[in-house]
């Protein structure tokens, strides 16, 4: 029988901010864990250039108290989900998936089904044919 603090999982939790620079590995790459770049801007058109200068697309997120900057930066980020006010909610009926790099298809929703099937459209006459040619 193991011990009890075997199974204990250590979670570390690294935020950057102040130094991060848009050529670091951590800002450039998705990094799957509880890690966050944090780099400051000055305009919106800077954050949006910066933001889309990568191969990959996976999740973008915005954090304002203003409901239409944040929509119109979504709109404008190139990544497959953007959160607003939160970050990695995903109910499994909102699509997911990336943009570029970060995948192809989306997980969850119908976007799914969609993704996994090709539509076929039959038409079958049950009487006389009628043809005009």
């Amino acid at each position: 029988m193991l011990a009890l603090n075997l199974w204990h999982l250590q979670v570390m939790i690294c935020v950057w901010a102040g130094n991060c620079k848009d050529e670091m590995t951590c800002v450039k790459e998705e990094i799957f864990g509880p890690v966050m770049s944090v780099l400051e801007f000055d305009t919106e058109d800077e954050v949006i250039e910066r933001a889309n200068n990568t191969n990959l697309g996976l999740a973008a997120g915005v954090f304002t108290r203003d409901v239409t900057r944040a929509h119109r930066m979504a709109a404008a980020l190139e990544a497959g989900t953007c959160f607003i006010n939160n970050y990695n909610v995903s109910p499994v009926e909102i699509p997911f998936g990336g943009y570029k790099m970060s995948g192809f298809g989306k997980e969850n929703g119908i976007a799914t089904v969609e993704y996994y099937t090709q539509l076929k459209s039959v038409y079958v006459e049950m009487g006389d044919p009628q043809c005009s040619f």
